[in-house]
């Protein structure tokens, strides 16, 4: 026969407990342990509500403060493929440690890109009232805002919308600055009349298929701030090279393409890391010298620019940054409509040299 009784449930100690505990009044510690700092605290009865609350393991009624403040101190993080990809997840990292900072949780929820799972996502968030939504994308593109999300504070982190919306803002990384900086770094090495661009998509073709055919910007905008830059000092991109998509074995195709015409390039800019990493794989499949026959620009700043011999220069995408910063203006009082671009940094300077 077993003679043993249940355990008594643990009862939550309350702010009664802790004041009699510290000796001052219930007011007080409430004061203290939710922050304020418009009430006459002497600094020993701040230590004296912190040591009894520490010493009977006092934790604050969560339901109880989002029913007395109308916020759960809870922020949801809603994105296509940023959590189950290891290319963009830094974003999550960078919105976390700011939330972290700022003593709010996130949830983090990723929908795959289905309309129907991203609708049942945000009513199962909705439901347990956050105080605000980051809508992110993988890579850089127009998203369509989902309309259950009017009226929350929203902020969009990697896209911008495809209509604009009042007060809400969006944190993307600045393509166009990082493509007139790639011409410019090409152009003071002393690169001018053959340059070329690697990844441009076949007519007709808007992104690749596995990402649902959405179109990501930082192909046109790279590229754009790539001839702007050109433009200015008098020089123009000498050719493009198509792709399918944006991987290693693309890059080797393409790249094998334009090094093999009479006139090749003394440089490539590619449109990502991966088209690059495969560019230097054809340039010594080839026999040429990285960078002393040929000089290689890439963006993306992905670990792989690092392991690449010789690393790549490369134009590093801030996702960390881009992260804290969408963390930091969705718990903003006020927003607006403007689109924050954050600069993208140059990794290494290693595969850029003079035209042989």
């Amino acid at each position: 026969m077993d003679d043993s009784t249940p355990a008594e449930p643990t009862r939550r100690v309350t702010l009664a407990d802790v004041a009699a505990k510290a000796g001052v009044s219930v007011s007080a510690v409430s004061f203290v342990l939710n922050g304020r700092t418009d009430q006459r605290i002497s600094e020993r009865t701040e230590q004296r509500v912190q040591a009894a609350a520490d010493e009977l393991g006092y934790r604050p009624n969560l339901t109880a403060r989002t029913l007395r403040t109308g916020r759960s101190g809870t922020i949801a993080l809603v994105s296509d493929f940023i959590s189950t990809t290891s290319v963009a997840n830094a974003m999550v990292r960078g919105a976390l440690l700011e939330l972290d900072r700022r003593d709010t949780m996130m949830f983090a929820v990723e929908t795959q890109g289905e309309p129907e799972l991203e609708n049942r996502l945000l009513h199962s968030l909705l439901a347990r009232d956050v105080d605000g939504v980051i809508y992110a994308a993988m890579f850089t593109r127009v998203v369509e805002v989902p309309p259950i999300l009017t009226g929350l504070p929203l902020v969009l982190l990697n896209c911008v919308p495809a209509t604009p919306i009042t007060a809400v803002p969006a944190v993307v990384p600045d393509e166009q600055a990082a493509g007139r900086a790639a011409a410019r770094v090409l152009l003071e090495a002393g690169h001018r009349d053959r340059i070329q661009f690697l990844g441009t998509f076949p007519p007709g073709m808007v992104g690749a298929p596995r990402w649902h055919g959405w179109q990501p910007m930082a192909l046109a905008d790279r590229l754009d701030g790539l001839r702007e830059g050109l433009r200015a000092a008098g020089a123009s991109l000498a050719g493009c090279t198509t792709v399918t998509d944006w991987e290693v074995a693309d890059g080797v195709r393409a790249a094998t393409e334009a090094l093999s015409a009479t006139d090749r390039p003394t440089a490539l800019v590619c449109a990502n890391d991966r088209l690059a990493l495969g560019a230097l794989r054809a340039a010594r499949d080839l026999g040429l010298r990285v960078p002393v026959d040929l000089s290689v620009v890439s963006f993306d700043g992905s670990p792989l620019a690092e392991i690449t011999e010789p690393p790549l220069s490369s134009f590093a995408l801030p996702q960390e940054e881009m992260g804290r910063q969408a963390a930091d203006l969705v718990l903003a009082t006020r927003r607006t409509r403007r689109v924050h671009r954050v600069p993208m940094p140059l990794t290494g300077h290693t595969s850029v040299a003079a035209p042989a």
